[in-house]
């Protein structure tokens, strides 16, 4: 049987795109350090502890399963932390990526779906949607790692005849709360999650900048379900599998929602109002972050489905289980 080997297959986006393949039968191999959490449950998947920039672990698995392709979500994302320390940034996003594309041309794998950002894109500080053709100038090294590894794939394609499509994601959020599958960073950096922890400890929310030249004066951003991003790999593997060229792609919705919609939204699904405070705009916040999905409309014949709502609460159903869960371990632990 061939497999797809997923890197990264256990966190957020990776263990929800695992559990879509594996509902269409895929076998599959996953790597991953869990280091936000400590297991996922994904009957019928391989799945081993290890980092992906282990090439001797990596030879292994080519040399032990027929791999078909293979899917990267293994990098580090934390925009903040990437700025005081992007040594470690580039060596996990950037070298180790380029050690696996190197493991897989000697093993003759030249498939790769490869998780990227929107973070590449330079800076638009208007309403305008963003396009692929957008110039590429990230300002953090988050984003110049994400950014090289797109130089990478685009140079490996021409010299190797590397066939990879490369997903540009805007906000992920949501969650497969009926399968256990969501968001559990740690330290926790995305605003949903926040927004349900300010809920959860009768706590203000902070909104960076309210005087952005938006309809409300917060930020907007484009915000995809990962339900929605599940189904795009999955498309974006088979397009690869039926011998589609390299691609590089935008994913989100291509509807903008600003963070006081946010906060509105998640304060009638938690049940209760949400007080927020107002702190000076962040250095790097852009006005507008809204995704062009033509392309991948087109060439990937997918679209998003989940509404905003649709993505809170789904996210607010994993919040609470996790919080229940976690509680319950703190009580046997406090009585053992």
């Amino acid at each position: 049987m061939r497999m797809i080997l997923l890197l990264g297959g256990a966190g957020f986006v990776g263990s929800c795109v695992a559990h879509n393949l594996l509902q269409q039968r895929y076998g599959l191999v996953i790597i991953d350090l869990f280091l936000h959490h400590q297991s996922v449950v994904l009957p019928g998947a391989v799945i081993i502890r290890g980092d992906f920039g282990d090439e001797q672990l990596l030879k292994t698995i080519f040399t032990t399963y027929d791999i078909a392709a293979v899917m990267h979500f293994a990098a580090y994302i934390e925009v903040g932390r990437s700025v005081h320390e992007p040594a470690a940034f580039y060596e996990n996003n950037v070298v180790k990526t380029k050690r696996l594309f190197d493991v897989m041309l000697a093993y003759g794998v030249k498939r790769i779906v490869f998780s990227s950002s929107c973070a590449i894109y330079a800076p638009l500080f208007s309403a305008e949607k963003l396009t692929e053709s957008h110039q590429l100038n990230p300002l953090s090294p988050y984003g110049k790692t994400k950014c090289a590894v797109e130089f990478l794939l685009q140079d490996y394609a021409v010299a190797y005849n590397f066939s990879y499509v490369s997903l540009r994601y805007f906000n992920a959020a949501g969650a497969l709360p009926e399968h256990n599958l969501g968001e559990q960073h740690n330290p926790e950096t995305h605003v949903i999650p926040l927004l349900f922890k300010a809920c959860e400890r009768q706590e203000p929310f902070t909104i960076f900048g309210d005087d952005y030249p938006t309809p409300d004066g917060s930020c907007v951003r484009d915000y995809i379900h990962v339900r929605d991003l599940a189904r795009v790999h999955t498309k974006a593997l088979q397009y690869l599998l039926t011998g589609g060229a390299a691609l590089a792609c935008n994913v989100g919705s291509g509807v903008g929602h600003s963070v006081k919609e946010l906060v509105a939204v998640a304060s009638g699904i938690c049940g209760q109002p949400l007080a927020t405070v107002i702190k000076p705009r962040r250095a790097g916040d852009v006005p507008f972050l809204v995704a062009d999905v033509s392309r991948v409309q087109d060439l990937l014949d997918w679209r998003a489905e989940a509404s905003l709502p649709q993505i809170i609460d789904d996210a607010w159903q994993f919040y609470q289980r996790k919080q229940l869960k976690n509680n319950a371990a703190a009580l046997n632990l406090e009585n053992s």
